[in-house]
């Protein structure tokens, strides 16, 4: 398991997987497991091209991701709070260079939709971004697709169709992530 180098990834993954959050640490879970820090910047892992960069979020550091096999791309930026770096576009954060750096191109960009707009400007300081940050960004970057990701726990099945309505006219596809689906790129 990779995640943003700050310490010991043991160390750091234990702060909130182990008791009393959770009922074993790390070390503790079955299988083979390898915990290590990732740099920001370019890796090679598992024949993947992986660009790994800083995205702001409330707590700790926190990456986001472009992963592509040379056929085709994936952006993936949960736990990404742009607001946190002034209002940008419409109020919901600018589009900094590390996110267009990320999305720039790819076939499909996983993005954190825990708000929509209206939402946002109660809950900005919880770390997270609004759809239509998403959306946005997709456009300048020129994202082939949108997967709205990282759900507010509160919002049910029919309201995340609702969400994703209010993007039918989009002329970039979005969809709501689910748990279990299966894209086909390339």
């Amino acid at each position: 398991m990779y995640l943003p180098a700050q310490g010991d990834p043991v160390e750091v993954l234990s702060r909130f997987m182990g008791p009393p959050h959770f009922p074993i640490v790390p070390t503790e879970l079955r299988g083979s497991w390898r915990f290590e820090g990732l740099e920001e910047g370019d890796h090679e892992i598992e024949g993947f091209s992986v660009l790994a960069l800083d995205i702001p979020h409330k707590g700790g550091r926190s990456f986001g991701y472009r992963v592509s096999d040379g056929r085709s791309s994936i952006a993936y930026l949960s736990d990404h709070n742009p607001v946190s770096l002034g209002a940008g576009p419409g109020g919901l954060g600018p589009h900094h260079d590390a996110a267009l750096r990320l999305a720039a191109g790819v076939d499909v960009l996983v993005h954190d939709a825990q708000h929509t707009a209206e939402e946002l400007p109660a809950k900005a300081a919880f770390g997270h971004s609004a759809a239509e940050y998403a959306l946005t960004l997709a456009e300048e970057a020129g994202a082939r697709r949108v997967l709205l990701f990282h759900h507010d726990p509160n919002r049910t099945d029919d309201e995340m169709d609702a969400l994703v309505a209010r993007f039918a006219e989009s002329p970039i596809p979005v969809a709501a992530a689910r748990e279990g689906e299966v894209l086909e790129l390339g």
